[in-house]
C-alpha cells in the first residue's frame, strides 16, 4: 500500500485498531498506525495533514 490507496489503508486500519477512537485520534498516531500496518510500503516522509485527513474520513466511512 502506499499513501494513495486511501480506502485500503483505512481498512487494514480498521482491522489493526478496531476499538480506536477515530474521531479523536491524533495525526501522529494516525501516522504511525499507517507507516506499522503490513503491507504499507511508502515513504513515511510523503505523508502530510491532507492526506492523513483524507485516511481519517475514509476510516470513519468504513465504520459506518
Amino acid at each position: 500500500m502506499r499513501w494513495t490507496d486511501v480506502h485500503d489503508i483505512a481498512i487494514a486500519l480498521d482491522e489493526a485498531h478496531p476499538d480506536a477512537d477515530v474521531v479523536n485520534l491524533r495525526f501522529t498516531d494516525l501516522h504511525r498506525w499507517v507507516c506499522g500496518l503490513s503491507g504499507f510500503a511508502d515513504d513515511p516522509k510523503r505523508s502530510n495533514e491532507k492526506i492523513l485527513e483524507a485516511i481519517q474520513q475514509a476510516w470513519i466511512a468504513e465504520r459506518d
